[in-house]
This record gives structure tokens, sequence and C-alpha cells, in this order.
């Protein structure tokens, strides 16, 4: 970008980034997510770093939040309440520290790593021990007086604790810190500031509340926690059930090292826990910054299992008599850094649209976006699914959008922001013919989808055969897509009954093949001539029909013989089964180019069993699962076939009549959802102990 298109994007993005912080922090709700937020004010700080010349005094980057609200009487703060910095990547810690060690050289440092809980900052004031003021963040500087709905919060300490002088000791403390400690309580001032959060439990049951009473329900736990504490009847937020953990104990207590109370953050921790705070078990003591990445890896991993919402870690250097010279640069700490949990959500531009023709000849629009580190990998492509999903977002070629990916889920496009537009975006419209052959596009009558119409198009060929080999399917090894392009483009393999008819003598003539590699690709084929039926008809391919809905159906009827004889109102019988899933089953086995397909089939070997499904217990009859994350103990495969065996079905998506959500390493979106509607959820080793 030239220097004129530079400073019309920041004008837009600052424009942007104010309206959603606004909306966020001061009328507590929530336009775009957290992450989405993060991701244009990165892109906001990358493009002033490299136009310093361009910064203005309003940019949101010079500013620490917004203002606070009227509602209730405004209190300056004893001190600001800063924003940390964030942290997206090992290499962005190790430049902190760098930094750090410019100001201290040699210095080794340790750190106290937190938890980054998302609700509302409070700060909580104590003279001679008991509770006199509350107070919310509001702009850093001032907040809202909100003592009387904190007091409603039973985490939170009317009056605080006083500890025996040995526990304080055991803590660290020195005989004069006790000293002062005490004093503090007895005639002093102590104000303390923490989260107030409320868990995703009863997140959860407000939520289902709010829907049986025709209510909106709340876009997140945060925007929950900050509107029950902005109740004006504080009886309100006392039905909340609100949750309050403490992390740091504000001046005179806390001075580093020169008469204060610790010497460490730890210490700050233990002696908060000390007075009766509230504060994270799960908060740990790490002696480098190893140590530190392994903690937010830890529970990167694991954030889906915690009771509350998480999105990273904060390292703190842990001596506080460094805090003083490492002081404050811009909005906040030096001595703090948000080291953030891999994005669910970023912002990105589509560059250009591509259509590509699947197995069963419908073309799919691919978004080719701009690279953009998301959960963890770098995106460049996001499926658009449709037309009519492009039309629903209002999408263009060029525009700024919200990408999303979650655990197992394949990157999405969500939203479009058309603010960010410059007026250079195009439309985006169906091809007229299919980019892989160049035959005829048709809309499918009754759907949304457009399909080739060549009936020999090479894309759709080639991925319908790659379908019948692939592992969920026959599962023939040694038999990939190039192998198979390879097979196709010698006229050796037309449809999936030629791999039966292939010998070493075909396959020696051929790139890349020996005879070794000859005969153990002939005999792989071989050994995969005998078929349990629902693997046989997911192998199948038929549009529609997955592999739950191919178990559906062999359990239904039991055999290939009675699937061909079935009505189309037999098929449409079958539980789950929607009217376009039974109407595509239903025409392909009445298709005589198909069936003729299932005697070649059966002419070259192919022996489909006749399905035996009994239930060795009932232990799980009628219980519907639904699998997200890698398990480590059994494959995904293997859970299901335990949890069959059992009697219990499997479903692909969670809704209201999930049972249980079995949760492995790198959950999805599914948990979320789970999480959502008060699903029961197991970790990896509750799931064995149910199935043992």
């Amino acid at each position: 970008m030239d220097k004129r298109e530079v400073k019309k994007r920041l004008v837009k993005l600052r424009s942007e980034i104010e309206k959603y912080r606004y909306a966020y922090h001061v009328l507590d709700k929530s336009l775009i997510s957290d992450m989405a937020l993060d991701s244009l004010k990165n892109e906001l700080e990358k493009l002033e770093r490299e136009h310093p010349d361009l910064i203005t005094p309003d940019s949101p980057t010079q500013r620490v939040g917004g203002a606070a609200l009227a509602k209730f009487k405004k209190v300056r703060h004893s001190a600001a309440m800063m924003s940390l910095y964030d942290a997206f990547s090992p290499e962005d810690m190790k430049d902190w520290e760098k930094r750090m060690e410019k100001i201290f050289p040699g210095q080794k440092f340790d750190y106290y790593a937190e938890l980054k809980m998302d609700g509302l900052a409070v700060a909580l004031v104590y003279e001679k021990g008991k509770f006199v003021l509350g107070a919310t963040r509001g702009d850093g500087e001032t907040g809202e007086e909100v003592t009387q709905n904190l007091k409603t919060i039973e985490a939170i300490p009317l009056n605080l604790r006083r500890p025996e002088e040995a526990e304080l000791k055991k803590i660290g403390l020195s005989a004069e810190s006790v000293k002062l400690v005490f004093k503090a309580l007895d005639r002093g001032r102590i104000e303390a500031r923490g989260e107030a959060i409320m868990t995703s439990i009863v997140f959860n049951k407000l939520n289902e509340i709010n829907k049986k009473l025709g209510k909106p329900p709340f876009a997140n736990p945060r925007n929950a926690a900050a509107g029950s504490i902005r109740q004006l009847d504080s009886k309100l937020t006392a039905e909340r059930k609100l949750d309050c953990h403490i992390y740091s104990l504000m001046p005179p207590l806390i001075k580093g090292g020169e008469g204060g109370f610790s010497q460490t953050h730890e210490q700050e921790h233990k002696l908060a826990h000390a007075l009766g705070f509230k504060v994270l078990k799960e908060n740990k003591f790490c002696r480098n910054l190893e140590e530190t990445i392994k903690f937010h890896d830890h529970w990167e991993s694991r954030r889906d299992n915690l009771p509350f919402e998480c999105d990273g870690v904060v390292a703190v250097v842990n001596d506080l008599s460094l805090w003083p010279k490492l002081g404050v640069v811009g909005k906040g700490p030096r001595y703090m850094m948000a080291y953030k949990f891999a994005a669910i959500q970023a912002t990105t531009k589509v560059e250009d649209v591509i259509w590509q023709a699947g197995r069963t000849g419908v073309l799919t629009p691919t978004a080719v976006l701009t690279p953009v580190r998301i959960y963890g990998v770098t995106v460049s492509r996001a499926t658009l699914h449709n037309l009519d999903e492009i039309r629903r977002l209002g999408l263009k070629i060029g525009d700024t959008v919200i990408l999303e990916r979650a655990g197992d889920v394949i990157p999405k496009v969500v939203q479009v922001l058309p603010k960010l537009r410059t007026g250079s975006e195009k439309e985006i419209r169906v091809p007229r013919q299919c980019p892989m052959c160049s035959g005829g596009v048709e809309k499918v009558q009754g759907e949304v989808a457009y399909r080739c119409v060549n009936k020999n198009c090479y894309a759709v060929n080639l991925r319908r055969l790659a379908h019948w080999t692939s592992k969920n399917a026959m599962d023939i090894e040694g038999l990939g897509p190039k192998i198979i392009e390879q097979l196709y483009k010698e006229g050796l393999v037309r449809d999936a009954s030629d791999f039966y008819k292939l010998t070493i003598d075909d396959l020696l003539p051929l790139e890349r093949f020996a005879e070794k590699s000859a005969d153990n690709l002939v005999k792989a084929i071989s050994e995969k001539t005998q078929v349990e039926l629902a693997r046989f008809i997911y192998s199948l391919g038929i549009r529609h029909v997955g592999e739950e809905s191919s178990l559906a159906l062999a359990k239904y009827f039991g055999s290939l013989e009675k699937i061909k004889d079935a009505s189309l109102d037999e098929i449409n019988a079958i539980y789950d089964f929607g009217e376009i899933m039974a109407k595509s089953a239903y025409q392909w086995f009445h298709d005589k180019n198909n069936l003729q397909l299932l005697a070649r089939l059966a002419a070259a070997g192919v022996k489909v069993k006749t399905l035996k499904l009994s239930a060795k217990s009932a232990k799980l009859a009628g219980k519907i699962f639904v699998l997200t994350g890698s398990l480590e103990k059994l494959t995904r495969d293997q859970a299901k076939a335990k949890i069959r065996e059992l009697g219990g079905e499997i479903s692909s998506s969670v809704s209201q009549n999930t049972d249980y959500v079995v949760a492995g390493a790198e959950p999805g979106s599914k948990l979320v959802k789970a999480r959502r509607l008060g699903v029961k959820i197991l970790n990896e080793n509750e799931f064995f102990e149910l199935i043992k």
C-alpha cells in the first residue's frame, strides 16, 4: 500500500475499533468477538509501527479504555487500572524478555503465571479490614461505584480475615512486613483488585431461564457478569451468583522491597489468600520463560475444561523490586504480558473466490485469504459452502472478514465488515462452465447447489475414486490420490470396480512402480474385497449420506438387497433421516448406472456382509454421544465402535437430544455448544469409566 492508502486504512480501522470498543466496554454489547477485535487492533498497531508519523492522539492504541457509564457514582482509582500488552507466540514472549534484559543486563527473570479470566475487572477497598468501596474499571482512571452489588458476591469478604503471624511468616513475609499487615488491618487501608466472573454453569442456566422467559440470551459470560454487576437493583445481582478472584494488592501494601508487605508477586497472591480473598489455585510460579510457555501450552489444550472463560495466561515478573525500574510504557506495565491462547477468530481479507467440483459434481466456492494465524495454524483458504451462504454474508471479493476456526472445525467466514470497504470490491458469481472440465453448469432443482452436468468430469471422477479408497470407506492402503490419478490417466481405472481387476502386469510399466510395490498394491486391494454393509454404503459416496447415515441405513435394512428394494417412504422412516437425505439415497439405488456399478463390483469379487449389530450390553441403550477432539487411548473409530457395542448412538452434531459429549485434546466448537446447552461433558478418563 502507498502512503495514501495506508492513511485511509488507518482512518477506517480506528473508526471501527472505537465503535466495537465502546459497545464492549461501555454498553456491554459484543458486536464482534474479542479475538476478531484483537486482530483488527493488531493490524492497526502494525501499520502505526511502520508509519509512526501517522499516529494520532485519538487512536485506540493511545488510550486505555472507554468512558465510565453514568448509571452509578463515579470513583477515581487510587492508581490506574491498566491494560496489558498481548503476545501470541513463544517468539513474542522471548522478544518481551529481551526488552526487559536491556534495562537489567544479565538479569535472570522468574515469573508468576496466572490464568487470564474473561470477566469484569474490579477494585475492592477495605478500611480497618472492612469492605467500604467497590468499583468497576471504567476507563482505567475512573470507574463506577458498585459496592452494594459486589457485596452480593460470596467470594468477596465483607471483613478481611486476620491471619496468624506464623501463617504470614510461612508465606515468606519478614517480621517487619507482618507488623505492617496487622497495622493495615487495624487502622489502615487495603485495596485488592481482581476479576468478577460468571462461571460456565451459571451462564448456561441463566440463558436457559432467559429462553423460557422469551428474553434474548447473553452473548458470553463476560457480558453476563458485566450486566449483572451494573444492575441498579442489587437483588438481581445476587440472583446471578457471580464469582470473584483476586490477582493483586495495591499500594500501600505492595512497595516492592522498600518496607512493603511482599517481595514477590507469588507472595502477593498468597497474602491475598491469607486475608480471605479467593485466588486461582491453577496459577503457578515459573523459574524461567520456558516454564511459563509450558504453563501456557498446558492450559491452552485444557481451557475448555476450566469452569470459566479463559483466553490466555498473564506472565508477571515475580520480583516486585524490579517493577519500578521496568515501569509503564504506553497503555500498560512493562513487567506483565498477556500471552493469549491461539485465536478462534481473526480478521483477514478475501483476495479471490475459486470454485471446485466435488465427487458428486456440486460446485463449492472457496475463499482465498490473506494468510492469517488462527488457533495455532496459518489459514489461507476457507469454505464458503454455496452461493446462498455468500449472499447471506453479503460477501464480496476484497472484503475484510471475520474468520473462525475452533479445534477440529474447518475454517469458515462468519462475518463481513462492510465499513472497511474501499469501493474496489467485486461481486461473486457462479461460473457458467465447470472450472475443472469446462462442462456446463446447472442449478440443482429444489436446492441451493450448482452442479457440473458432465458425467465424465475429470475432477468429479477422481474425487469419487479417492473417496472409495479412503480410510473411512474401503481403506485400501497404497491407493492415494496421486496413484489414483496416475491409474485414471493411463485408462486403467474408470470406476471403483476397475481397482479389483488390476494386475501386476498392469502396474509394472507405470512410473514409481517396481515389482514389489506393484505386488503390494494388488494384495492390498484383494484384502479389501469383503466389507461390512455400512462401510460399503459410505464408500459409494451417495450425496447427503455420510458415515452415520450409512450406518443407519445398514442397521435399518440389514442387507444391500433390501435397501435396493426399499421405497422412498421406507427410507424416509429411518430415525434422523430428512427428506432430502432419504430422496438422495432412494434415487441412487434406483439409478440404472449405479445399479450397473453394483453389478460390476459384485462380478469383480466385492462381497458385502449382512450387518449383524447386537449390543453386548444395554448399558448405553438410547444414549446419544458426540465426540470432539482427539483421544489418547483410542482412535475416534474405536470409540464409536465401543459406544455402539454397548447400545449407544453416535451423532455428528450437538443438540438438546445429546446425552454426552466426549471431549479429547483440542476439542472444537461442539464443546462450546455443549456447554451452552448444558449437555454433560466427559473427559477421556470419565468416558472410560462409563464404558468399562
